[in-house]
């Protein structure tokens, strides 16, 4: 029973500390949060049978295009529970800028082409939520 404690801990441990170690120096360096100072949070529940789909467009299509447009992506998330949504974090540097790239993005002929082709067989996402945030001051 110790030895399993020891083999376990001496595993898992790496993995429990490596995110703190090293996420703020990938995710957050001080001049990027600096800049972004506005976060959205956004919630798509996909209709019956397309969160692959979905999945698929953002992982090939769409993230890329916010970059392109001065979305900066944070991190995607699917609920354990609620398997057909996708939850995800993106930032932007002010309200203004927020509104500027989502309105570049949604004129970019090229998302206009991913979307029509994606939607071919019917639309992906039946609800969209969107949650516009900014952090607090004891927030890492």
């Amino acid at each position: 029973m110790l030895r399993k404690l020891l083999v376990r801990t001496i595993f898992f441990a790496p993995a429990l500390f490596a995110p703190a170690l090293f996420a703020p120096a990938l995710f957050a360096p001080a001049a990027w949060a600096d800049s972004h100072s506005l976060y959205e949070l956004r919630t798509y529940t996909a209709n019956e049978g397309k969160i692959d789909a979905l999945h698929s467009r953002f992982r090939n299509h769409t993230m890329g295009l916010f970059e392109k447009h001065g979305i900066k992506n944070i991190a995607y998330w699917s609920p354990a529970e609620e398997p057909n949504k996708l939850v995800y974090i993106i930032a932007h540097t002010s309200a203004e800028a927020a509104q500027a790239s989502w309105g570049a993005f949604v004129e970019d002929p090229e998302w206009q082409k991913v979307y029509a082709a994606s939607i071919a067989d019917g639309r992906l996402v039946a609800n969209i939520e969107s949650v516009y945030m900014t952090k607090t001051d004891y927030s890492p």
